[in-house]
C-alpha cells in the first residue's frame, strides 16, 4: 500500500493507475475502494466528503455461496 494522500489530488490518479491497483478513499470514519473516476461519486450514506486516498491492491475476487435450490412446493 502507498501513503495516504490528500483528497484535493484526486485528479491526479489517472497518473498513478495500473493493473491490479484501485484507491482506497476515506472520510475518516468511512472507507471505499475503488477505481479512479473523476469526479468520483460519494455512496449515499456518506455524511462527510473525502479527505485522503492511496493506491492498494485490488482485492482478489471470492466466490459466494451457492444459492439454494428452489423449496418443495407446499400442498
Amino acid at each position: 500500500m502507498s501513503e495516504w494522500i490528500d483528497f484535493e489530488r484526486w485528479p491526479d490518479c489517472k497518473t498513478m493507475e495500473r493493473p491490479g491497483i484501485v484507491f482506497e478513499v476515506s472520510n475518516g470514519e468511512q472507507t471505499l475502494i475503488t477505481g479512479c473516476i473523476v469526479p468520483l461519486p460519494l455512496p449515499f450514506d456518506w455524511v462527510a466528503h473525502p479527505v485522503r486516498f492511496r493506491a492498494v491492491p485490488q482485492p482478489r475476487p471470492r466466490h459466494s455461496s451457492p444459492i439454494p435450490g428452489p423449496a418443495a412446493p407446499q400442498q
